[in-house]
């Protein structure tokens, strides 16, 4: 990358480059440079209510499960209890309301007790 900013570069480089700037804008600008209105089928629209949903669990699911890469061996671990008292908020909402505020709310109030106070 470093002979790219010293003008040595090779001009497939930069052709490489300027193609995959031209593909991203036109396949992100697709949908506004059509004419008449474009709606998404029932199942597309239906699956991509679950799609933030998705994205949430593949991101915190791991966190709370392993542990530098390894699956946790012991019940002495806060993130447990946490997500355990946070799930349970927001069954008991049924997820209403602010439910999402209170769902964060009430896992770091079972987690940090539980991580600072006896060092889980």
């Amino acid at each position: 990358m470093s002979e790219f900013f010293t003008g040595d570069s090779n001009p497939w480089n930069l052709l490489t480059i300027l193609a995959l700037a031209c593909v991203s804008v036109l396949s992100r600008a697709f949908f506004f440079l059509s004419q008449k209105p474009w709606d998404l089928p029932h199942w597309a629209q239906r699956g991509l209510q679950y799609a933030p949903i998705a994205a949430l669990s593949a991101v915190i699911v791991p966190e709370i499960v392993m542990t530098q890469g390894a699956l946790i061996h012991s019940l002495r671990d806060a993130r447990l209890y946490a997500a355990a008292a946070g799930v349970a908020y927001f069954v008991w909402r049924k997820g209403a309301g602010q439910v999402v505020l209170g769902t964060i709310a009430v896992g770091m109030a079972v987690y940090l007790p539980l991580h600072v106070g006896l060092g889980w």
